[in-house]
């Protein structure tokens, strides 16, 4: 893996918390010319560091009022099953994140939905065409800390 400097970590923490800066504006920040910091950013890209910009939506204003984390535990654990398994999630778009887990359970999926019914409807999704052996849901009552920028300090 590459290896960042100072500069670079400023880079990173100043899109990561806006992304829609000018580039003017980063290379401000961070005390580059415009042209040092273009090679610095398709360096950063070329590592992997920067994997594309998206703008954060709210949730709630777009009426996804319900966020719900199901957990998921198999008696299947080949890496084929996993795999499609993993394929099968990323086609119910409800499904914001998916994480392999250790401990008491295999898979943590956060869903971001409408209502009860919302969820209701992703639950049969997951479940259909796959022999699960616990499926629960935590649903969260309000989201106290989230989308933190890492922390990139070094």
């Amino acid at each position: 893996m590459q290896k960042t400097d100072e500069i670079d970590r400023r880079i990173l923490d100043v899109l990561q918390r806006d992304a829609t800066l000018s580039q003017r504006d980063v290379a401000d920040k961070v005390g580059l010319s415009q042209n040092a910091l273009w090679r610095r950013l398709k360096r950063l890209e070329k590592a992997g560091f920067i994997q594309g910009a998206r703008m954060r939506l709210d949730a709630a204003a777009l009426g996804l009022d319900l966020t719900v984390f199901v957990m998921v535990r198999t008696r299947n654990h080949s890496v084929e099953w996993a795999d499609e398994f993993r394929k099968h999630i990323a086609r119910i778009p409800e499904v914001a994140e998916m994480h392999r887990i250790g401990g008491d359970w295999d898979y943590m999926l956060k869903v971001v939905t409408r209502g009860m019914a919302g969820y209701d409807s992703v639950y049969r999704r997951i479940t259909t065409g796959f022999e699960l052996d616990t499926v629960t849901g935590m649903f969260s009552m309000e989201t106290m800390l989230d989308d933190r920028p890492l922390d990139v300090r070094g």
